[in-house]
């Protein structure tokens, strides 16, 4: 003991080395090592940002590597903002990525140990194949309900999440379209591979034959709002002028729209990058022209 009756530091020393392997552990430590999984899960689906392998409809007039690096920004922005609503709806959402090439990849172990979630491989020849297998493990581990959801919709509100839970809890199947006739987000109350069979992933007939499929089945199908996802060049300006960046790129008033708050820092900056190298990339008749209806692709 030292003089002013605190422990000394050899005496702390061996104080945390008793406490710590004491038969009789405190309340605090017992408490610390209980851990309670939740009963549904979240998939994000996600490829690593490998330039010339993702986005590459952006490309040109994007270069394959402004192209990765804005999806890894995608990528990291679906994360942080399913974190963020987990804790701050309370969500019983457990958190897997999904990954592409491989679980493996240095982009997902950095994840794995920055952000806490499971890593699963893509499994399988195509999309559908690969979600089913997705559902099909996460199911299997003992979840009750299975949210999907990819990488594409950076602006997507917190508040998603938690609606989706609410409507799959009075429905079979949860779906969030897209507006190039895709869907964002699906959930599930069991595993239904026959939604993710014979689908002509990329194109507009995605959402109206995965609705289609769930009729036959008998479910029950709730819709959330739709959103747009970026894909395309004209997706990708369409997010410019929502984050009200469309003076760098078209020389129009910027309008922005209430999504575009729900930007992280990082996105709205590359956003802005991108919108500025644009400007003296992009033909001024596609710069005026404004961008075609989602729901009629090239």
């Amino acid at each position: 003991m030292s003089r002013s009756g605190k422990p000394s530091r050899d005496e702390s020393r061996v104080t945390r080395h008793e406490r710590e392997n004491s038969p009789h552990p405190s309340p605090v430590t017992h408490h610390a090592s209980r851990v309670t999984r939740a009963d549904s899960a979240l998939i994000i689906f996600a490829k690593a940002p490998i330039a010339g392998q993702v986005k590459t409809r952006l490309c040109p007039p994007l270069t394959p590597d402004e192209a990765a690096s804005l999806h890894g920004s995608f990528v990291l922005d679906a994360l942080e903002r399913s974190k963020t609503a987990i804790a701050k709806h309370r969500l019983p959402l457990d958190r897997s990525l999904a990954c592409a090439p491989s679980a493996r990849h240095v982009f997902f172990k950095i994840l794995e140990e920055r952000h806490g979630v499971k890593l699963l491989d893509q499994v399988g020849e195509d999309l559908g194949a690969r979600m089913t297998h997705a559902c099909s493990t996460v199911f299997s581990s003992g979840y009750k309900q299975v949210l999907l959801v990819g990488t594409d919709v950076p602006s997507l509100l917190l508040d998603t999440y938690r609606d989706a839970l609410t409507l799959l809890a009075d429905h079979d199947l949860v779906l969030g379209p897209a507006c190039d006739g895709g869907y964002y987000l699906i959930g599930l109350k069991r595993p239904a591979p026959e939604l993710f069979a014979d689908i002509p992933w990329s194109t507009d007939r995605v959402l109206d034959l995965t609705r289609q499929k769930a009729d036959r089945l008998g479910f029950k199908t709730g819709l959330l709002p739709a959103q747009r996802d970026i894909d395309t060049i004209d997706d990708l300006l369409a997010l410019i002028e929502e984050a009200g960046m469309g003076r760098e790129v078209r020389g129009i008033t910027p309008r922005p729209s209430p999504l575009a708050t729900s930007l992280s820092p990082r996105t709205r900056d590359a956003l802005e990058l991108i919108a500025q190298r644009l400007r003296s990339r992009l033909p001024q008749s596609q710069g005026k022209a404004g961008t075609r209806s989602m729901g009629n692709p090239p």
